[in-house]
């Protein structure tokens, strides 16, 4: 039985202490919020995971801000995004070119993690199809499962407990025995915004993990194009790395040290050293 989505009261005035506003773009009848940082810097369209709607990737977006716009997208089935009725890779990607032509984010970096990470892979095939490439694109920790290929290693009946618990009613302490490495104001933050999930596209994405193989994309992404991947994650072990360079010889590649595939939460400080230097040269006066 398919839960409800439901926003709590207490997750919306998360969004009064992040310092961003919400933005909306459609594509077609699906209606997308994103939360923009603002500021004449480069624009970062922010691609989050499975689970993770755009407020979780706070504690990134607001590192970024010197230099660049950050724009985090609730991507459809999570927060306050609509569901819409298609869980594909190129659903996904459409979606993400539709809220960089609405909100006019022009040449921009494209940033994504996990299942956003293979968002961001298509979407930049995808802009340079139609000869807009993006600036730059960097991949953290993309899940490597595909046709033939080992499955994901967190299975559908992990995330679907931790959904269904955060539509009973969680709490910080509750999600900590999943993630008991994440800084507290991230615990906090999946136990009160988790509910806003659609089940439904969570079964979809991860059946999708297994079927769309995203070698199918990855050796066409534009340069300049890093992938960033926690040295310890499941996700994308050693050989998978190493596939990967050998799959895309002008990539580069960046290990997280310390690191499981939720890079940015694991190892916060390590994690942003890393990404701002795949982003050195993007920006002017880019560090």
């Amino acid at each position: 039985m398919t839960g409800t989505r439901a926003v709590r009261q207490d997750a919306l005035a998360d969004l009064a202490d992040v310092p961003a506003v919400s933005r909306w773009a459609r594509n077609g009848a699906v209606r997308l919020h994103a939360l923009d940082y603002g500021g004449d810097g480069v624009p970062v369209l922010v691609l989050p995971g499975i689970t993770s709607p755009a407020v979780t990737l706070d504690l990134v977006a607001r590192e970024l801000t010197d230099r660049f716009r950050p724009v985090v997208l609730d991507v459809r089935g999570r927060g306050l995004s609509d569901s819409g009725d298609g869980w594909t890779l190129a659903d996904y990607a459409a979606d993400a070119v539709a809220v960089l032509s609405g909100l006019d984010l022009r040449d921009p970096v494209l940033l994504g993690h996990s299942m956003g990470a293979r968002i961001a892979a298509a979407t930049a095939v995808a802009l340079a199809g139609r000869g807009a490439a993006p600036r730059a694109t960097v991949l953290v920790d993309p899940p490597l499962s595909g046709p033939g290929r080992a499955p994901y290693p967190t299975t559908l009946e992990t995330f679907l407990d931790q959904l269904h618990q955060a539509q009973r009613g969680t709490d910080a302490d509750e999600v900590a025995r999943s993630w008991p490495r994440w800084p507290r104001r991230e615990q906090e933050l999946r136990a009160r915004w988790l509910s806003s999930c659609d089940e439904t596209a969570l079964r979809a994405t991860h059946a999708g993990f297994e079927s769309e193989d995203f070698f199918d994309v990855w050796p066409h992404v534009p340069g300049p194009v890093t992938l960033m991947y926690g040295d310890r994650s499941p996700v994308v072990p050693a050989e998978g790395a190493a596939e990967l360079a050998a799959a895309h010889p002008g990539a580069t590649t960046a290990a997280v040290r310390g690191a499981g595939h939720m890079v940015f939460w694991d190892e916060p400080a390590e994690a942003v050293r890393v990404l701002r230097t795949a982003l050195a040269g993007t920006a002017p006066g880019a560090p």
